[in-house]
């Protein structure tokens, strides 16, 4: 049975990574997907390959926000996905030393400013029914420090909280407006591409990133989709405020070897 139907879901960033993976798994699930992305010759070609609609969206901007109330002013889901690590231009400082503000507001503007605008788009969108999903992607990073991605860490530990300021906010109305978090770790998306390289020693780069994580492998968007399809879905009406790790046991504690 598919658990998304007569359901509208947004999803933002979603033309490649995460969130294509989930506007995928949406538009199996039967839900209607509304795919956004600030690029919109990627974000569109995502949209025709999956088989749902696309709309162009900055994160960022206030306006790109109220155009999309206007086209889709009712959604049953709304995923905010769209985010960037600073990383995407080539490998500059972002310790908390050396990091330049102009690249440290850079990284909150779109990881937790577009999460602020997603929430609030999605609960004028959805207060009038008094039901609905929210799911914010954060990450393994919003969790623990990371003194080489300070920014990063920090919006992402922000998107995280303020899930749950959402969640009770919600609540407090007498709504059915749920709010959560996913916290994925090392998921081999294009993200990771500045990281990896694409050299001789790219397997040996990966093997490094994951070499503490206990499955001892990058995790797949899919696997990410699946947890967000639950979320979104009617089996989840008693989650909210909740954060969900997809690490690979990453932070359960000490790694684990294979014996």
């Amino acid at each position: 049975m598919q658990r998304l139907n007569n359901k509208t879901c947004v999803v933002t960033g979603a033309a490649r990574g995460i969130g294509r993976a989930i506007a995928a798994r949406f538009h199996e699930e039967g839900g209607t997907v509304i795919l956004t992305d600030c690029d919109t010759r990627a974000g569109a070609a995502a949209a025709a390959e999956i088989g749902c609609r696309f709309e162009a969206l900055d994160v960022c901007e206030e306006a790109d926000w109220a155009r999309l109330a206007a086209r889709v002013p009712v959604a049953d889901v709304v995923v905010n996905n769209a985010g960037i690590t600073g990383f995407e231009a080539g490998m500059i400082a972002h310790d908390p030393e050396h990091a330049r503000l102009e690249d440290w507001r850079a990284v909150h503007r779109v990881n937790l400013d577009g999460t602020f605008l997603g929430c609030r788009y999605a609960i004028a969108a959805m207060k009038a029914a008094g039901t609905g999903s929210i799911i914010n992607i954060s990450s393994r990073s919003g969790m623990v420090g990371i003194p080489g991605a300070a920014a990063y860490a920090s919006s992402k530990a922000a998107i995280r909280n303020h899930s749950k300021s959402v969640a009770l906010y919600c609540a407090q109305q007498g709504w059915k407006i749920r709010c959560n978090s996913i916290h994925p770790a090392a998921i081999l998306t294009p993200m990771w591409a500045p990281m990896l390289g694409d050299g001789p020693d790219r397997e040996a780069r990966m093997r490094a990133f994951v070499a503490d994580t206990p499955l001892r492998r990058f995790g797949l968007a899919e696997e990410v989709a699946a947890v967000a399809a639950m979320l979104a879905s009617d089996e989840a009406t008693y989650i909210t405020g909740a954060e969900l790790q997809v690490d690979g046991g990453l932070l359960a504690g000490s790694a684990a070897s294979p014996g």
